[in-house]
């Protein structure tokens, strides 16, 4: 999906073990890297990349998984505490990460990082243009879409 998503930007995406990420940046073996800001800033990769653009070009979460047979085997009472607390959870999970994105990102222009702004409406007509959507509406099928979509608005 997101090798993809390069491609149809016209970029050259390449995957390399992170532990060679700091390296291939600073001999430019890559012009790029594509991480949370927890991660730009824990691998120091502000020391060796100049600009970094806030695109929003995806989102991913945390994931709580569970056997669903075992979880209905649950009295109601007790799924319901489950559900409620993993859901309240992860409410507060996504204001903690905005809430650590806007300090990294004071934190790194301290150190001579450039934060660029985008255009997200530019970036949804280019993927628009090269097919990005319709591939991926194909893969993932109508009822997932109709729900991405629900969240997005209208992509394809």
């Amino acid at each position: 999906l997101w090798t993809s998503m390069f491609r149809a930007f016209d970029a050259a995406p390449t995957s390399i073990n992170f532990a060679e990420v700091y390296s291939a940046l600073q001999t430019k073996i890559v012009e790029g890297q594509e991480n949370p800001l927890a991660i730009i800033s824990t691998a120091k990769l502000y020391e060796v990349q100049k600009y970094c653009s806030m695109t929003n070009h995806m989102w991913d979460g945390f994931w709580c998984l569970a056997n669903k047979t075992s979880f209905e085997k649950l009295p109601k009472d007790l799924q319901d505490i489950v559900t409620r607390n993993i859901n309240e959870a992860g409410l507060k999970q996504r204001v903690d990460t905005k809430a650590l994105n806007d300090s990294l990102v004071a934190e790194m222009k301290t150190k001579g990082l450039q934060f660029n702004d985008t255009n997200n409406d530019a970036f949804r007509t280019k993927l628009r243009s090269a097919g990005f959507y319709e591939q991926w509406h194909k893969k993932f099928g109508d009822e997932a879409w109709a729900i991405l979509e629900k969240y997005t608005g209208k992509l394809a």
